[in-house]
């Protein structure tokens, strides 16, 4: 089985560590480096094969998460950033998710579930456990004041994105729809131009504030 290679970006060093071992002893992970805040890893990830899934801390000194998301996104946006946070309070779950994280979870979470989310996020490309989804729906709530604008989508881009809010690849779903995978891979782009967004997860967030897919 393939591992799956991660970079931990986090301001202690005995999390960094203790989460690395944790992850490597189920044998389906590969920590290929650590970081201690956006900055080192900005020098550290053009010396190390790149990571598939970043576990990204929010609170660090010189370039805190927030940054950091953002930067690995614009440089690297195969990449999935999954945030880990003492905070379970809404604001900073939502701004890492508009800046790119593929999903969220607390640094109090068991090992075998911090496994699960890695494996999913590097599998779909976004992971949306209940933390992340009550408070999506409690902001698309508070937004709902705010009227979007009306996006127009045809079948095969609804359908595409309805199936973007399940766990099949874009592989899976190029299968399932009958199409190739370029076409698919034009859905997405065309998605993205049309939300403004560049990431799995922010087409489920727009689809649910659009009103155009539930979960």
């Amino acid at each position: 089985m393939e591992k799956i290679a991660i970079a931990i970006v986090d301001d202690h060093t005995l999390f960094r560590q203790g989460i690395g071992y944790l992850l490597k002893e189920s044998g389906e992970i590969e920590v290929v480096f650590e970081a201690s805040n956006g900055e080192d890893l900005i020098k550290k990830i053009g010396a190390y094969p790149l990571p598939e899934v970043i576990l990204m801390d929010i609170n660090m000194p010189i370039m805190d998460g927030y940054e950091s998301t953002k930067w690995v996104k614009l440089n690297h946006p195969q990449i999935k950033v999954l945030a880990l946070s003492m905070h379970d309070e809404d604001k900073p779950i939502i701004e890492m998710l508009k800046n790119g994280a593929g999903g969220y979870m607390l640094k109090k979470s068991k090992a075998a579930d911090l496994l699960n989310a890695v494996r999913t996020l590097a599998n779909q490309g976004f992971f949306i456990n209940e933390l992340v989804s009550e408070r999506l729906m409690r902001n698309i709530h508070n937004d709902q004041q705010v009227k979007p604008a009306s996006i127009v989508l045809s079948t095969n881009e609804h359908r595409f994105l309805e199936l973007c809010c399940s766990d099949l690849t874009y592989k899976e779903i190029a299968s399932l729809m009958n199409l190739s995978s370029h076409t698919i891979d034009n859905y997405r782009e065309a998605l993205f131009q049309k939300f403004g967004i560049k990431s799995r997860t922010g087409l489920v967030i727009s689809g649910l504030k659009h009103g155009l897919i539930k979960i």
